[in-house]
């Protein structure tokens, strides 16, 4: 079987799209995920301001930032989702109005669904994750090992049994909790770093995505070609800073 490499796996993915450590500890950051302290991934955990978490609390935070570490990995090139700010995006996302389900139909009935019925739980996102976590932590605690102090290989282990639904998370299959879990680590990933993740928009420098370009106009009729610029923001004033607007996403009354 051909070796796909870390680069490739996340340009498809992101094309068609596994104690508490701040996104702010830079250095602890890289000693605890044992990257060389030169590395690109060990750079970006220095120069990363401290997440305020608005949603998580202490031990979800920890969890979440510690699983999405594990799911998107940093390398000795590229920083991972916990150094391009992924906790910080699914804090916010989950304290707007995506959280608060202001699309869901919440009428019920709460029955089991077939798979192509998609979500089937009376949960808000936020309440889904609160839910979820709170029932991971104290599985954890009666097991005597917390998330961060596993190993990488029990971490991926954990991760994997909920991934394929052996665990009830009070209410919530935890295979459900798993897939809004991954589905959230990729968009914070991939997404516009105006909306919190995708610090430095690493993702896409990774990738060669240009972003948020004003025009592409003189490009349009020319094909294969390589587009070899700095990516740009939808928030990037002109000197390059990317300006964070409180107001996105909106907040629920």
């Amino acid at each position: 079987m051909t070796d796909l490499t870390r680069r490739f796996m996340l340009k498809a993915t992101g094309a068609v799209g596994a104690s508490m450590l701040s996104a702010g500890s830079g250095a602890a950051a890289a000693t605890a995920q044992g990257l060389d302290s030169s590395s690109g991934a060990a750079r970006a955990a220095r120069n990363a301001a401290p997440t305020t978490y608005v949603f998580l609390n202490r031990e979800e935070a920890a969890f979440i930032e510690r699983a999405v570490a594990r799911l998107i990995p940093a390398d000795a090139k590229w920083p991972g989702a916990l150094e391009a700010g992924v906790p910080n995006y699914i804090d916010k996302q989950l304290a707007g109005a995506w959280g608060a389900g202001e699309r869901l139909y919440r009428s019920g009935p709460w029955r089991p669904g077939t798979p192509t019925q998609g979500y089937q739980l009376p949960f808000t996102p936020a309440e889904l994750f609160h839910t979820a976590l709170a029932a991971i932590d104290k599985d954890l605690a009666s097991a005597g090992t917390p998330f961060s102090r596993m190993s990488s290989e029990q971490q991926d282990a954990y991760l994997r049994r909920l991934e394929t639904g052996e665990k009830d998370l009070g209410g919530v299959p935890s295979d459900v909790f798993f897939d809004h879990l991954w589905q959230c680590t990729l968009e914070g990933f991939f997404s516009d770093p105006v909306y919190g993740g995708n610090r430095d928009m690493t993702a896409w420098r990774m990738v060669g995505f240009p972003g948020a370009y004003a025009s592409y106009y003189e490009l349009v009729d020319q094909h294969g070609i390589k587009i070899d610029r700095a990516p740009t923001s939808l928030a990037e004033d002109a000197h390059g800073h990317v300006l964070m607007r409180p107001g996105i996403p909106a907040k629920s009354p």
